[in-house]
């Protein structure tokens, strides 16, 4: 069968006329728009008369004929189908049997049988949409609702947004908790409202956030009773015993997963307005502080005081605690501590509470951390780091280095509450710890009042450490501190000892090594203070060190000698003051204290009746540092200006302040003393080239046999030929040069 297309324009007739085919009788036929509905046999076609193509719609059944009544809004009416349109997305079926005449009067659609009349009437789509809704057809409810005229487009989202979530109800009540989550999401509700579901996750209380909301109807002059009908979607309370299995399966992992995605995809928007929201108070209150100091006069209130709405955090408070508590109760602390590492609004006594009663000591620290608690979250580490030293538990993540790196961004903010929770670290890692403060900036002076105050028995360690690490960063004060520290626990070990009758001078303790190293090391202290502190009949080493650092060398080398018994201190002694002289002056006057050790071995009597009366005037006068010690050889008189034969560099040339004389006494004046003669012997031959000659020969008693003096003398004769055979050819060539 063929269907001819006739276009007529007016006044000339049939202007195009289309032939198209179909595949037998055309027993019903109707215009929608460009498509044109035909009944052939038992099924229904849509022809489209632009192009010609020819689709199946569905069958009119096995016994009634088709039959099809336009409407006036465009749609068709069928036999077996409520309405029609293009493109087709919705069909609604309405089975009558034997139905043969259907017939379109002014505001319904007849339909007669062989012993029935029916009527159809149009029914609003609002009321199409509640109807859907509430048989449980949620997709066609949705798809009916963009069906809804543009202007009305308020209307429609209010009821899309309802009917995703009775949608979403229903998949959630059914075990799709996936699935439901998408539809809480595409209504938009609250997360309060989806969080309502879940009981057992405990929310922050707000005063922003109003509780969860019924559903209701937002089109108020809908006249199909639209919110009624929904309101009995709602889910009811059941009685605990049937809802107990429910509950349980709210709280089963699988529902807990379908949470965790939805918050995720939730939580960038409200976290952004959250941080937003924080951005706005923090400029208002820097505002606030320049107007309040501009106008201060005028006002006593700062801007940056005026209350911000805080609805954008507390609602990120809610997402965040929830989302912690459903990553910890799906076993996923990993994803917890990460959340926490970032930006979060995490309500810090839920969250604190959960992580300690399931042991998550990393996150827990991340929530302080976050929340600016640090004296909590150092609290936690020094109780872990305690335990971990019992147990060994957690002992390659909490450590001592975990408190020293917590510490380090807050040096330059809070230099005292470093120095407060610095303490254990100091005892346990202070080297670390030292660099801690060095790279923090915090003044040393500042670490050492603090110590002082708070833990003296660590101040000490301090300034050692201060002093090996960068002796530049320690004043001179703190030198000084540091030395009477020493000195004060040596002095009550020395008084320990003494009590018992046990004190040896040749016995060193680690802190008696680490004073003596310290007078040898540092030059910023005061010695004649610490000389005050010294026993007179003790601590001979250290009186030594500190009359070297006074220039009192004469009574440094006594002390070796006489009291010490070591005459190698006392060369050691000799060799440091030579060498440090060397490069302020010249080699050969730079030997002169080798002289005053020589004298002191030669008139072991006198010098040890010198040094007992010096430390008698040191201990009587207040006046100790500004006294001046006489030479043990002052009878510079008795020697008068007699010559003596020069031997090369026999100068007489005194080192620095010292009060040494050089001017020689004849030891055959002094009787009744034992002269130290091997030592003599043994300076002499090992300081050859460091000791005037002439004066050293001047002084050596009369006995004294060559031969004991050939390793002094055959260097010496040897070194003195040497240099004046080099000045004679020297001589001999100027001269020559002054001839030519």
């Amino acid at each position: 069968m063929k269907l001819i297309w006739k276009v007529k324009c007016i006044g000339r007739g049939f202007l195009e006329v289309k032939e198209f085919g179909v595949p037998d009788t055309v027993k019903s036929i109707s215009w929608s728009g460009e498509n044109i509905c035909v009944g052939v046999r038992k099924d229904y076609m849509i022809l489209n008369a632009t192009n010609g193509a020819l689709s199946e719609v569905f069958s009119s059944g096995k016994i009634a004929p088709p039959l099809v009544v336009p409407l006036p809004s465009g749609e068709l009416i069928l036999g077996k189908i409520r309405s029609l349109r293009v493109p087709y997305p919705l069909i609604q079926t309405i089975v009558f049997h034997d139905a043969c005449h259907l017939i379109k009067s002014n505001n319904a659609i007849v339909v007669a049988s062989n012993n029935s009349v029916y009527g159809l009437f149009p029914v609003p789509l609002g009321a199409q949409i509640v109807q859907l809704t509430a048989s449980g057809e949620f997709e066609e409810a949705l798809t009916l609702c963009k069906l809804l005229p543009p202007k009305d487009a308020d209307l429609r989202a209010a009821r899309e947004r309802l009917i995703h979530t009775r949608y979403a109800h229903y998949l959630f009540e059914n075990g799709c908790y996936e699935e439901a989550m998408e539809h809480f999401l595409a209504s938009q509700v609250d997360i309060t409202y989806v969080l309502s579901l879940y009981p057992s996750i405990v929310l922050p209380k707000t005063t922003t956030i109003p509780k969860p909301e019924k559903l209701m109807d937002l089109s108020p002059d809908d006249s199909s009773g639209l919110s009624d009908d929904l309101e009995t979607l709602l889910p009811q309370p059941s009685e605990s015993d049937e809802n107990a299995a429910f509950e349980f399966k709210k709280m089963s992992h699988n529902t807990l997963m379908a949470l965790i995605k939805y918050l995720q995809k939730k939580g960038y928007n409200i976290v952004e307005k959250a941080a937003a929201e924080g951005m706005e108070e923090v400029v208002l209150d820097a505002i606030g502080d320049n107007f309040t100091s501009a106008r201060s006069k005028k006002s006593n209130k700062r801007h940056g005081n005026v209350p911000i709405s805080s609805a954008a955090r507390d609602m990120a408070a809610i997402l965040d605690t929830a989302l912690l508590q459903a990553l910890l109760l799906t076993g996923q602390p990993s994803a917890a501590l990460e959340l926490l590492k970032g930006l979060n609004y995490c309500d810090v006594k839920i969250c604190e509470e959960l992580l300690q009663n399931g042991n998550h000591y990393a996150a827990l620290l991340e929530l302080y951390k976050s929340n600016s608690m640090h004296r909590e979250s150092l609290k936690l580490l020094h109780q872990l780091v305690e335990e971990s030293k019992r147990n060994q538990s957690h002992a390659g993540e909490f450590g001592p280095e975990a408190i020293i790196e917590y510490l380090k961004p807050l040096c330059g903010t809070d230099p005292m509450f470093v120095l407060e929770f610095s303490l254990f670290v100091l005892e346990n890692r202070p080297t670390q710890t030292i660099e801690l403060f060095l790279s923090g900036n915090i003044p040393a002076d500042m670490v050492n009042a603090y110590l002082k105050q708070h833990a003296p028995n660590m101040q000490g360690r301090y300034l050692e450490l201060m002093l090996a690490m960068n002796e530049n960063r320690i004043s001179a004060n703190l030198q000084n501190e540091m030395v009477q520290i020493s000195l004060t626990e040596v002095l009550e070990w020395y008084s320990e000892l003494s009590a018992q009758q046990m004190w040896d001078e040749k016995a060193y303790s680690p802190t008696r090594k680490k004073l003596l190293s310290a007078l040898e090391s540092i030059s910023g202290y005061n010695p004649e203070a610490l000389l005050e502190h010294l026993p007179p009949d003790a601590l001979f080493e250290e009186r030594a060190i500190l009359f070297g650092k006074m220039n009192q060398h004469e009574l440094a080398l006594s002390l070796y000698v006489h009291k010490l018994h070591v005459p190698e201190l006392a060369l050691a002694y000799c060799d440091r003051v030579y060498d440090s002289a060397v490069p302020r002056l010249p080699v050969k006057s730079s030997g002169n204290l080798y002289l005053t050790l020589l004298r002191i071995y030669l008139n072991p009597w006198k010098t040890t009746k010198y040094f007992e009366n010096s430390i008698m005037n040191l201990a009587s006068s207040p006046n100790t540092s500004t006294q001046k010690v006489s030479s043990v050889a002052s009878l510079k008189s008795k020697v008068g200006r007699k010559k003596i034969a020069s031997i090369e560099g026999a100068e007489d040339i005194s080192i620095g302040p010292s009060n040494t004389d050089t001017t020689i006494e004849e030891s055959s004046e002094e009787g009744g003393s034992t002269i130290m003669f091997d030592q003599v012997l043994d300076l002499l031959s090992r300081r050859w080239d460091r000791i005037n000659g002439a004066y050293a020969l001047k002084i050596l008693p009369r006995e004294t046999k060559l031969q004991n003096l050939l390793p002094f003398l055959g260097p010496l004769v040897k070194k003195s030929s040497e240099a004046y055979r080099n000045s004679s050819v020297i001589k001999s060539l100027r001269q020559t040069e002054n001839l030519q």
